[in-house]
């Protein structure tokens, strides 16, 4: 059965939509795997609540790592083994081939066997079977998506994470925080207010947001169950409360205050509330990301005399500089592996997403096509970046590959959308 920390359940009275966010793929990858995903054999006699393999489809194209196949270009439509005519596949110039089946089970529910085939060794390389009831089969399908990508890529596939991200109407007179599948589907509305919410933050085990909200006339950080809806008041001290971030192991939260005057960052324990201080300049200090290793912040600091990329050791709290080339880089986020940060930079007075190796310190601009983007968020497997991007003067949701060779667009139908926060894998 599928996991049941696949489907987070949002607390009952959270408002249900039309997905606002849909994926458009703007480039991808030159060395794009080809795979035909065939239609999934069902013999029910009502259609299914969701279609599988369209879904499986759509993921494995959108991901911009395989150029997939329309249905209406396959020759045959096989759902078993003896059926596949690999001839006619390699004609077709697939490397691999995709099949199914779905099946009702006697005691409710549903269970789906897929195979993954190699076309030019004529031979299945994958085959595996899972369940899920009515409910579940979109979740069902994202985790066979997951299966295929990491089978194929050797990456941990993300299409069964999700997605925060604040959306606003074009009078800016409602904030809307949501929540949705990787894909842009099921959102559905977490909290909203006549006040601007920013900043939103996942806790490491995916359970709960952590938020700045001006609800009460300056900024106040929240944490929000997403089981339950139960919401709480975490950091409300005189002064700005900003930019949290959970540790790793989801026992401390970082966030800036300035209730000494200039921003600084602190780290409350979660367990006792007592807080520490981190930083003491009379620079802005703002913008803390907590390394994979849990011991170190990235920050971004004016200390510089612009804004730079900043490294503090939370044991000794020495300070060391990261970035250096250009006049202005902010927003630091680590990829999963600790090889790249990746953050907002100034070039030629525009702001772009870009990615800095550890090891070199080289920068790789990864986006250009618009003027300002800012925000990013790092998927969970490091593969990809999601960002807010001005486009006509409306805010977007884009997303580019750490190597910056696959691109696409999240728009929104409705209004605005900004600061986006990629969810951790779900156990």
């Amino acid at each position: 059965m599928v996991k049941a920390g696949v489907t987070l359940l949002l607390w009952l009275c959270a408002a249900v939509a039309q997905a606002e966010l849909v994926i458009e793929v703007t480039q991808g990858k030159q060395s794009a795997i080809p795979v035909a995903v065939v239609p999934f054999d069902w013999q029910g006699s009502t259609a299914l609540p969701e279609n599988i393999s369209d879904i499986v489809r759509n993921n494995l194209s959108h991901s911009g790592y395989f150029r997939t196949m329309a249905e209406t270009n396959m020759l045959s439509k096989p759902v078993q083994l003896s059926q596949v005519n690999y001839a006619d596949w390699s004609r077709l110039r697939q490397d691999f081939v995709v099949i199914g089946a779905v099946e009702l089970q006697p005691g409710g529910g549903y269970a789906i066997q897929f195979h993954v085939l190699d076309v030019h060794q004529r031979t299945e390389v994958l085959r595996h079977r899972v369940r899920g009831s009515a409910t579940q089969l979109r979740d069902v399908a994202h985790y066979i998506s997951d299966y295929i990508f990491e089978k194929l890529t050797g990456l941990p596939g993300v299409f069964s994470t999700k997605l925060v991200y604040v959306t606003t109407n074009r009078g800016r007179t409602r904030f809307n925080l949501n929540y949705a599948d990787a894909d842009g589907a099921r959102e559905q509305l977490i909290y909203s207010s006549k006040h601007p919410i920013i900043s939103p933050a996942w806790s490491p085990d995916g359970k709960t947001i952590a938020y700045v909200s001006f609800e009460n006339d300056r900024s106040e950080i929240f944490f929000q169950q997403l089981a339950t809806g139960k919401r709480e008041k975490i950091v409300a001290f005189n002064g700005s409360n900003s930019a949290p971030a959970f540790s790793p192991d989801g026992t401390q939260l970082a966030f800036v205050l300035s209730k000494l005057g200039n921003p600084d960052i602190y780290v409350m324990d979660l367990a006792t509330r007592q807080v520490r201080r981190m930083t003491d300049h009379y620079a802005i200090d703002t913008e803390p990301q907590w390394d994979i290793d849990g011991k170190h912040l990235y920050f971004t600091s004016s200390r510089a005399g612009g804004p730079q990329i900043y490294k503090l050791n939370t044991s000794t709290l020495a300070v060391q500089r990261v970035t250096f080339e250009g006049h202005y880089n902010a927003r630091a986020r680590m990829t999963a592996d600790g090889r790249k940060l990746v953050y907002v930079h100034q070039s030629n007075g525009r702001f772009h997403i870009a990615s800095q190796d550890m090891r070199t310190g080289l920068v790789h601009i990864l986006t250009s096509e618009t003027e300002l983007d800012e925000s990013p968020s790092v998927a969970p497997n490091g593969s990809m970046v999601i960002y807010a991007a001005s486009e006509a003067n409306r805010s977007i949701l884009a997303a580019v590959s750490v190597d910056g060779d696959v691109k696409f667009r999240l728009p929104s139908k409705y209004g605005d959308v900004r600061e986006p926060a990629w969810s951790p894998i779900f156990k």
